[in-house]
């Protein structure tokens, strides 16, 4: 079996393939002090919970943008899996040619994002995930990385209206009854809502003014779902695509 791990800014997220079949996948808070040890611990206890053995993973391949939390994973695939896991980054073979100024500057998740979502539509497309920042990235309807854009997640905007601002609350991003709040937790959650699938309409619509195709837009990440539905340009949400992404380039660069 293949254990794929995507390390974010905010959560770590594993999956595990038998096959091309994902049959499960897990989260945790993703922290860079955590040793080999800690997280063997903690993965050791989703697999039993699930009714696995972790013997049963027999190749891996890790994404990272948390430099810090990734040599502690690959301890962990060495010391507990007895093996070596693929790494995304620079030399890797991905089947996407990068017109990024400097490839090495794109984070490793977003080209894995890209890799998935041309793999799965075989068009033109717009990954928007939101994670800790929110990250627009254009594929060509040729199967090229095009470039993207980066703006401040939900979460980093949520915190920093609460830490800038002596009164405005903390609040729970949902989606409130109305655009127009009748109280201060409904029109801060209106503003983050409603604001960012706005924002999202918008840039997809000057990257397709842009552009000579007519991309597919997917939405991914753990508060995409939230977006999606407000927002009229995506097509769809894919919770997984980075796990899916993560897949591919394992197949790709195994040998």
């Amino acid at each position: 079996m293949l254990l794929v791990v995507d390390i974010g800014n905010t959560h770590t997220a594993f999956g595990l393939f038998d096959g091309e079949k994902l049959g499960f996948d897990w989260r945790m808070e993703t922290r860079s002090e955590r040793t080999a040890d800690e997280l063997a611990a903690a993965l050791r206890g989703l697999f039993e919970l699930a009714g696995l053995n972790m013997r049963q993973v027999d190749a891996a391949i890790i994404s990272s943008v948390v430099p810090p939390a990734t040599l502690p994973m690959e301890r962990l695939f060495a010391r507990y899996f007895k093996l070596t896991p693929l790494v995304v980054g620079p030399g890797m073979k991905t089947g996407m040619p990068v017109l990024y100024e400097n490839p090495r500057d794109l984070g490793a998740d977003r080209i894995v994002n890209a890799v998935a979502a041309y793999a799965q539509f075989s068009q033109g497309a717009i990954v928007v995930d939101f994670g800790t920042a929110t990250t627009l990235d254009v594929v060509t309807a040729r199967g090229e990385y095009a470039g993207g854009i980066i703006t401040p997640g939900l979460l980093i905007s949520a915190d920093a209206l609460y830490r800038s601002t002596a009164k405005l609350p903390r609040v729970e991003i949902a989606r409130p009854k109305a655009v127009v709040g009748t109280n201060t937790v409904a029109s801060i959650q209106s503003g983050l809502v409603f604001g960012y699938a706005g924002m999202i309409d918008a840039l997809v619509n000057r990257i397709r003014a842009e552009v000579a195709y007519a991309p597919r837009v997917v939405a991914t990440g753990g508060l995409g779902a939230l977006v999606a539905r407000e927002a009229a340009t995506i097509d769809e949400y894919d919770e997984l695509l980075t796990l899916r992404g993560l897949r591919i380039l394992h197949d790709r660069n195994r040998a």
